[in-house]
């Protein structure tokens, strides 16, 4: 059974950070949130995470940041945050970031997705423009126009069983993330022993959210400073499609890291530092 969530309150704004994680409630459905960075930091990033993947899974890559507020949290039906009765669209769970931002008196924010949750950020930087200083995605794509990775590999993500059965994920997560998760198997474990399953219905909801989804036709729209970042050996998704993305976006900066999927994680240092580089160039 998954537990009762904990409801907490926001951690004051001069407060040290990490924050432990506390429960917001918006338009009946609450969400696990945490504060992470300097608590004096003049940006705020808001993190949308991978797909079936809790906030615990983000602390590795959180921490790197020196001069920036982070702002994650658990999607509907992952982690701590309870599933919905019904499945939603992207468009849904931006209006509930948005009143997430408003309940925490968080102003404009930088824009950061990673796989799944890139799709998330696009939707919030094109329904919250006035209110997204910067978007920057890694390791995502524009939905259904996407160059597909390997089927064999999307089949394998299908399931959440990975987040619920170790060994599973010990077995297949060369295959799926590729770069170093082939051969570290240590950074593979801690990021496992992080996982926090939501369970099959709300991973399904996720898959839901993506179906049939695009943002190829309003990314032109999307006019603030981009920073599209992929993976060389990502068999999920292949490089080509931050071509794609930057070709539709009126202010975007494709660079490619030298890994897989995970980069993220396996240079999280790296990655989080050119990040905030970016968003301190804008």
């Amino acid at each position: 059974m998954r537990p009762e969530p904990m409801y907490m309150s926001p951690p004051d704004a001069g407060a040290e950070s990490p924050s432990a994680p506390f429960m917001l409630t918006t338009r009946g459905q609450d969400w696990r949130v945490q504060l992470c960075g300097p608590a004096d930091a003049s940006r705020t990033l808001l993190l949308c995470n991978g797909i079936g993947a809790s906030l615990e899974t983000v602390a590795p890559f959180a921490r790197h940041f020196k001069r920036t507020r982070l702002l994650a949290f658990d999607v509907p039906g992952v982690g701590g945050s309870p599933t919905p009765a019904l499945p939603y669209r992207f468009s849904n769970l931006t209006r509930m970031l948005n009143d997430i931002l408003d309940q925490l008196g968080i102003g404009a924010v930088d824009v950061f997705g990673v796989s799944w949750g890139g799709a998330l950020a696009q939707q919030f930087a094109h329904d919250f423009l006035n209110r997204s200083r910067t978007l920057t995605l890694a390791a995502t794509a524009a939905g259904m126009v996407m160059v597909p990775g390997n089927i064999s590999v999307l089949a394998k993500m299908a399931s959440p069983r990975r987040y619920s059965d170790p060994d599973h994920m010990m077995n297949i997560a060369a295959d799926i993330y590729g770069g170093e998760m082939r051969f570290n198997k240590e950074l593979l474990k801690d990021h496992t022993a992080a996982m926090k399953s939501g369970g099959k219905k709300g991973y399904l909801y996720q898959l839901m959210a993506g179906y049939g989804w695009t943002s190829f036709l309003w990314l032109p729209r999307i006019t603030i400073p981009a920073l599209i970042l992929m993976g060389n050996d990502d068999p999920l998704v292949p490089p080509v499609n931050g071509r794609i993305m930057a070709s539709r976006l009126p202010d975007a900066t494709l660079e490619y890291v030298d890994c897989g999927h995970m980069f993220m994680l396996t240079q999280a240092e790296q990655v989080a530092e050119r990040i905030e580089t970016f968003l301190h160039e804008h």
